[in-house]
């Protein structure tokens, strides 16, 4: 599979680009010629550091340094939770609490090692919502972590019962099917094979406000939601509305 890694913004310092869903962060342990970020960008720059991380299936911003000294800036803001991320997600059902914050302990799951549970002997956890958007069966928030925990925004909202509407670890469903969102008025030839409209978990980083670790400004990057779901987007609207004169 071909990645267009888009680098939004670069100085001698930094490097802000929008990872497409399915690339890696960083080389995989197992098999380093699986494509990642971290490779392509080494192949670009003459130093490339690691300043966070966004999972596999996660698209959006993120930031490189490309100094020692950057990389220990950002670092320190990053360990200090000094950066504003939002993340777009879709979750199932409808939330009551319209915004909130979910303040809850996340540990690594000892039965099933590389997933993440919710547990009082975990590290701190806070993550901040706010519903964007409300269709019948889904809602599309904006989620703010103030930590960086491993699947943080996924346990956190599978946690308050709202899972991302696409999640094979923490959700219920591994696809999503336009016949689910169309439901009678979908049609489909007699010899076809219905394709998912998405396979992947819903969650991209929209923006990143960091400071610039030489000059100190205030620097806002952001990237727009890609092509998949955006088109799950227009779908839900188009045939999943809410109709709250039949509620």
């Amino acid at each position: 599979m071909k990645n267009n890694l888009e680098i939004i913004y670069q100085d001698d310092d930094l490097i802000i680009v929008n990872k497409p869903a399915g690339l890696l962060t960083i080389p995989d342990r197992y098999n380093p010629e699986i494509p990642s970020v971290l490779k392509q960008l080494r192949g670009l720059f003459e130093q490339v550091f690691i300043v966070h991380r966004l999972d596999r299936e996660t698209s959006g911003v993120m930031c490189f340094a490309k100094n020692a000294a950057a990389h220990r800036n950002l670092s320190i803001q990053f360990e200090h939770q000094r950066p504003t991320k939002i993340y777009w997600a879709l979750v199932e059902g409808i939330l009551q609490e319209k915004q909130g914050i979910i303040d809850a302990a996340i540990a690594e799951n000892t039965v099933q090692p590389g997933l993440m549970l919710v547990h009082q002997r975990g590290k701190n956890a806070i993550s901040h919502y706010e519903v964007k958007e409300e269709f019948r069966h889904y809602s599309i928030l904006h989620v703010s972590p103030k930590t960086g925990r491993t699947h943080q925004i996924r346990v956190h909202l599978a946690h308050i019962g709202f899972p991302m509407a696409v999640d094979v670890f923490y959700g219920q469903k591994t696809q999503i099917f336009l016949s689910e969102i169309k439901q009678r008025k979908f049609k489909i030839g007699k010899y076809e094979d219905e394709q998912p409209i998405l396979s992947r978990v819903p969650l991209h980083a929209l923006s990143l406000k960091l400071l610039h670790p030489t000059t100190n400004q205030e620097l806002v990057f952001s990237a727009e939601l890609p092509k998949d779901l955006r088109a799950l987007q227009n779908q839900l609207s188009k045939w999943d509305a809410a109709r709250k004169s039949e509620e």
